[in-house]
């Protein structure tokens, strides 16, 4: 049984059911599939963001991000994998009940080896859990809905990427940057709260 979900919370529940996400086509040889969590909880709505841990060789170390990963044998879909990673990474347990559907596939828009389709998955929480964050992340913070929309905070960054600077659209959340496919996300839930609709 769902639990109420807040203003915001239904409004974004409205849009996503009203509308067919954009999925990657399946089949390349060369993809790999992940699934992440958009956590959403009210009072104020807020958005769970991670920083990856520091490692080396992973391509998103130090990154802010959503909690999730790649698909592992044992997950049923990408909505498994988001609820298995998000269990491992921060220590929430989320159920198909808290679902309130799944965004557009993001993919990376700079060359890579092997690309990564990510499918995220939005959730309605009634409160912040409490968070263990594993050796995988080294923080987790909620990010005001608001503060997203706010002047000033969604502009161009000048980022390096493979030896090379490149300018990718941002928010500028103090001294933390959120680009490349966790912006997209978050563009798309921003998109979907201030719509008006």
């Amino acid at each position: 049984m769902r639990l109420p979900l807040s203003p915001t919370q239904r409004r974004i529940a409205s849009r996503l059911a009203r509308r067919q996400p954009v999925e990657h086509p399946a089949g390349h040889p060369a993809e790999a599939w992940a699934g992440v969590a958009l956590l959403i909880v009210p009072d104020p709505d807020a958005i769970l963001l991670i920083r990856r841990a520091e490692r080396l060789g992973d391509p998103w170390s130090g990154h802010i991000g959503l909690p999730g990963g790649r698909r592992d044998p044992v997950d049923a879909d990408l909505l498994a994998t988001a609820i298995r990673e998000t269990l491992e990474e921060v220590g929430c347990q989320l159920d198909s009940s808290q679902l309130l559907g799944t965004l557009d596939d993001v993919w990376p828009r700079t060359p890579l080896p092997r690309v990564v389709i990510v499918r995220p998955a939005v959730f309605a929480l009634p409160s912040r859990p409490q968070l263990t964050l594993s050796a995988e992340v080294a923080d987790a913070f909620w990010v005001p809905l608001d503060d997203l929309r706010r002047p000033g905070i969604y502009r161009e960054a000048l980022v390096r990427v493979g030896g090379e600077e490149r300018h990718f659209p941002a928010y500028h959340l103090n001294d933390d940057l959120v680009w490349g496919l966790t912006e997209r996300v978050l563009t798309q839930v921003v998109e979907m709260v201030g719509s008006g609709k």
